[in-house]
């Protein structure tokens, strides 16, 4: 049956964009060729997007805020505290945690790519690849965070980390207040992927 493209405007849905058009067309071209195996392709994607994802990183926050031994575990060395929690592997082999407080607030960003820690927040967002993202979140952090909605006081200073091959960063969070009575899976649910890139606050 031939399909109609018309079909995505009736039902209010966006056609793809160019890049999706691209990452399309270059799959077809790969799995064509006998390059890749589709099968294959999916169930790295579902892992990175339903079963490895942002809830990874909430997890280990979560734990943190609620297990000060764990915390600081995770202060001396954060690739093994996180591997505690069975999260390892490619892009997440030196991870290095960094802890908001009421004067400091923590933002990541790669100026060179966009590596990112994939075991514990999944796939990056489009924005954080994103060249202006890259260069401003370096320049002026405090306006690229007015964008995302946080406008901070002048007198909470702002510490910028930049990932690179070697090193990535997952930003801890502050614990919200009046949360003394949740458990940790109540407390991971609190958890944002922004707020561990630090473009949120929680």
């Amino acid at each position: 049956m031939a399909h109609d493209h018309h079909d995505h405007h009736d039902h209010g849905q966006d056609p793809p964009s160019d890049i999706a058009l691209r990452v399309k067309a270059l799959e077809s071209l790969l799995v064509e060729k006998g390059l890749v195996d589709p099968a294959a392709l999916d169930a790295i994607v579902e892992r990175f997007e339903h079963k490895v994802g942002p809830r990874n990183g909430a997890r280990v926050v979560a734990k943190a805020w609620s297990d000060p031994a764990y915390r600081e575990r995770l202060r001396q060395d954060a690739t093994a505290a996180i591997a505690e929690l069975g999260y390892t592997g490619g892009q997440g082999e030196h991870m290095v945690a960094v802890e908001n407080t009421p004067g400091m607030h923590n933002l990541v960003v790669c100026t060179l790519c966009s590596c990112y820690p994939w075991p514990v927040l999944g796939l990056p967002p489009v924005w954080y690849k994103s060249p202006p993202y890259r260069s401003r979140a370096v320049i002026d952090p405090r306006g690229v965070l007015a964008e995302f909605g946080v406008t901070l006081p002048a007198e909470i200073e702002i510490r910028v980390w930049d990932s690179t091959a070697e090193v990535r960063y997952l930003v801890i969070p502050e614990r919200p207040a009046n949360t003394d009575a949740l458990d940790e899976a109540a407390l991971a649910a609190l958890v944002t992927r922004n707020g561990m890139i630090g473009t949120a606050r929680l």
